[in-house]
């Protein structure tokens, strides 16, 4: 069994690490997307690498939930059913709404998102398996509340932005168009400003060291690629809108 202090002295060198990462993605893109190069490696269809990617932290997760002690806390579950409800989406059902052919990913960059799928599963897992048992009065406590209703408002402005992007290509279409209307008008990336939020309430509701560790590994993450998206976009159309900021409306 794996200590406290130990799994303490582990999740604060993950967060340390994504602190370098946020860094260094501001030099370097992640080439998946709009952004894939073939210059990391073999390609792997990309909704295959997607699948792969996102369901592995499931598995991991359900391992140290199943093994660990803490089964029998009904709110313990609700909190992994939140965190298990955005990874089916992304796993089994966003992959699939794409309407994109022939699009690949590096199967470099599937792997590393495995290791990051690999750790939060770890992270998330023991702490809710073995660590810590939330008893049913967390369910109305100020945190919690403000949490889900946070993490709910993130999932519906991804869920929105996810469905206008999807939208904008037809069947067969590779090509990228300007997204308008709603949260676009003021930003580049709604969809990745939603998850942010909806991960920020996640780190509210748990009120804990692994939630904020997840939540600041999305930010690390999805903030240099919202800088990115933006810059591509500008590059490629000229016409872009210029009142638009990347991730924050009127900020940045």
């Amino acid at each position: 069994m794996i200590t406290e202090a130990l799994y303490t002295y582990l999740i604060v060198g993950w967060i340390a690490l994504a602190v370098i990462v946020f860094v260094l993605l501001f030099f370097i893109t992640a080439p998946y997307g709009r952004h894939t190069k073939t210059t990391w490696g073999p390609l792997l269809d990309n909704k295959i690498a997607w699948v792969l990617m996102e369901v592995f932290v499931l598995f991991v997760l359900g391992y140290f939930i199943l093994s660990g002690s803490n089964t029998q806390s009904t709110t313990n579950w609700i909190i992994i059913g939140l965190f298990g409800f955005h990874y089916i989406n992304r796993s089994v059902i966003f992959p699939f709404r794409l309407k994109t052919k022939g699009k690949k990913m590096p199967i470099m960059i599937m792997l590393m998102g495995m290791f990051f799928n690999m750790w939060n599963g770890f992270f998330i897992g023991y702490f809710l398996g073995e660590l810590k048992v939330y008893d049913s009065d967390w369910l109305l406590s100020p945190p919690f509340l403000i949490g889900v209703c946070l993490f709910v408002i993130g999932i519906a402005i991804n869920g929105w932005a996810d469905t206008v992007l999807i939208g904008l290509r037809r069947p067969n279409e590779t090509g990228y168009k300007i997204p308008y209307g709603g949260l676009f008008q003021w930003v580049s990336c709604p969809n990745l400003l939603g998850e942010i939020i909806e991960w920020l309430g996640f780190a509210i509701l748990m009120w804990s060291l692994p939630g904020w560790a997840f939540f600041i590994w999305t930010f690390a993450n999805l903030a240099p690629r919202a800088i990115a998206h933006h810059h591509w976009y500008r590059e490629h159309f000229p016409e872009y809108p210029k009142e638009r900021k990347a991730l924050i409306p009127f900020v940045w």
